[in-house]
């Protein structure tokens, strides 16, 4: 069957871009470890908005030459010259003015690693209460499918992600990340077990013991 990639919007939505070529950019950048996100912002800057700490590491001299040094503070746990730039007492990110990003150029690798479709993509929910312009940006993406088999990883993706949210406590404790984000960049990185599970072969306890492994596995590469 032909399948059709267009994709009509209707009142705020946004165009989150095809979900495959997201889907095969977004576990590329997992794996180099290199980040950055090519996210069709425009104006929005929601995210600059919502009370978010802001890792920036020790090689980012010029980010960190640019941002006035009483804004940043060293990074709890983190090895020495690792810093955090907080926010106003409005949740606004300090170096924001007139909604713009002062130092855009040279923002931290953290700003441009941030992509707020990871939760509209898995499905894993911001909190509406404190970052309530985020949780309004994430309902209005809308991503289309190039192919049948795009709906097909979409819905592995979401599973995967549903699976980790309700199943906590088929793994260690404290061995699943709490934070929404890391919960869903987790979400991208088992996902495939999903896509790849007949309907037969869908225990719980099982499934949790494939992700652990794949996590330890992942883990033994990088060490």
């Amino acid at each position: 069957m032909r399948h059709s990639s267009f994709v009509q919007l209707r009142g705020n939505e946004k165009l989150a871009g095809g979900f495959s070529d997201w889907l095969r950019g977004t576990e590329t950048s997992f794996r180099s470890g290199k980040g950055g996100a090519d996210v069709p912002c425009g104006a929005c800057t929601a995210c600059c908005r919502s009370s978010l700490f802001i890792h920036i590491n020790p090689e980012e001299t010029e980010t960190i030459r640019r941002i006035p040094r009483a804004l940043l503070f060293p990074a709890p746990g983190l090895p020495e010259g690792n810093l955090f730039m907080g926010y106003d007492d409005n949740g606004r990110c300090p170096m924001l003015f007139d909604d713009k990003c002062s130092i855009y150029e040279h923002r931290p690798q953290t700003c441009r690693d941030y992509d707020c479709r990871l939760f509209a993509a898995t499905g894993v929910p911001i909190d509406r209460a404190t970052q309530p312009d985020i949780a309004r940006r994430v309902q209005e993406w809308v991503f289309k499918y190039e192919a049948e088999g795009s709906r097909e990883e979409h819905a592995a993706l979401q599973e995967a992600a549903a699976f980790l949210q309700k199943n906590k406590s088929l793994f260690p404790q404290g061995s699943l990340p709490t934070h929404p984000g890391r919960l869903a960049i987790l979400a991208v990185r088992v996902y495939r077990l999903f896509a790849n599970m007949t309907a037969k072969a869908r225990d719980d306890a099982a499934i949790a013991d494939a992700i652990a492994s794949l996590l330890r596995a992942t883990e033994d590469r990088t060490d």
